[in-house]
């Protein structure tokens, strides 16, 4: 059997080096994909450079953003062989009591692609089949559906569009719900797209104007730039807008995308009186906030770790149909230039989220 080429994280804030594994045999229901796309997200930056831990000792291949072509299985997987598909961030295992209990997501056995297990940035990655998402297309160029897109920039929806879908479920959003963005990055961006698609109206906040430009043509209804503002100015502007567009002062969906100490303050002010506060993106920092205004407001904050494998095939329709656009969110870049590309990343020199292809000789 061939070698699988990776590039590996060795240690933290160094080079990722190319690897020669070996390939594992496949057990039963295992499957051998071959990877076409992995998108480079926010957490892949977090372990390479802040030094936040992997489950899986170093070294370790990252990437969690994972689309591709099954190219062997077990003897119980056979049924994969040749389709296109979509790998899980958050694979839970499916029989303890939490995932009995429709909990898959803190499933303490849960597999996470480039954290508990060797990522996709590599030329082929081993998986259960138990949660793998089909994708309707018969080879990676071919377009899907309606969308514009090919298995290579569906790659996203493994984390960057279903990690928004779950939290949107999860916050309890509705038709005529006023839904707040703080960060319109990736996910908050991704977030804008599928509020507006269930109907709510959307308010999306940045420090980047030109996000906030493009956020208008794909679904915010009104933009704040956070530079302009402190927390508790936003929240009489953001306050103003409602009134002026007589939608509710109440119950707000407020979601924390954009994993910074100063989103978290903006979020956390911008509470109302049984409002719902999601917190989906990540840091390290810490702040102080007055919990008490929970208890004030009658409302509730919280977190959102990846997505149930069972949305999926959701997510995956809301982009087929056009309703969530991918192609204009989302950028390719070799997979030899990684390190490269991680770097730019962290100095935030790519506006789009990357995607890498592996290109091995």
């Amino acid at each position: 059997m061939p070698n699988i080429q990776a590039w590996q994280m060795l240690e933290v804030a160094k080079p990722m080096q190319l690897a020669q594994i070996a390939q594992p045999a496949l057990s039963a229901n295992e499957v051998l994909i071959r990877v076409v796309g992995c998108g480079v997200c926010h957490t892949d930056l977090g372990f390479l450079y802040d030094g936040v831990r992997t489950v899986k000792t170093l070294p370790l291949t990252l990437g969690h953003e994972i689309s591709g072509i099954v190219e062997a299985a077990g003897d119980d997987s056979q049924n994969w062989l040749g389709k296109a598909v979509i790998v899980p961030a958050v694979m839970p295992c499916g029989e303890c009591e939490l995932c009995r209990k429709g909990r898959g997501t803190i499933c303490r056995k849960q597999s996470m692609p480039g954290n508990h297990i060797d990522g996709g940035f590599a030329s082929h990655i081993v998986v259960q089949d138990r949660y793998l998402c089909h994708v309707d297309i018969d080879s990676p160029g071919k377009q899907f559906g309606d969308s514009g897109v090919s298995l290579t920039e569906l790659s996203v929806i493994a984390d960057a569009v279903t990690t928004p879908y779950q939290a949107i479920k999860n916050a309890g959003l509705s038709a005529g719900d006023v839904a707040i963005f703080i960060g319109v990055g990736g996910i908050g961006g991704f977030g804008v797209q599928i509020a507006k698609a269930l109907g709510a109206t959307v308010i999306a906040i940045d420090i980047d104007e030109r996000k906030l430009t493009t956020l208008r043509k794909f679904g915010a209804d009104v933009t704040f730039n956070a530079t302009e503002f402190d927390p508790k100015s936003m929240r009489k502007a953001v306050r103003e807008y409602v009134a002026a567009n007589s939608l509710s002062p109440f119950e707000w969906k407020i979601f924390e995308t954009s994993g910074t100490k100063p989103g978290q303050e903006t979020a956390f002010a911008l509470l109302t009186f049984g409002a719902t506060l999601s917190v989906v993106g990540f840091t390290m920092q810490t702040l102080e906030l007055r919990l008490s205004n929970l208890m004030a407001f009658d409302a509730k904050a919280i977190g959102n770790w990846g997505c149930l494998p069972q949305y999926y095939p959701d997510v995956l329709e809301l982009v087929r149909t056009g309703k969530v656009q991918l192609g204009p969110f989302v950028q390719t870049f070799p997979l030899s230039e990684i390190n490269a590309v991680f770097e730019r990343v962290h100095n935030k020199e790519i506006e789009k989220r990357p995607i890498l292809v592996p290109d091995f000789d």
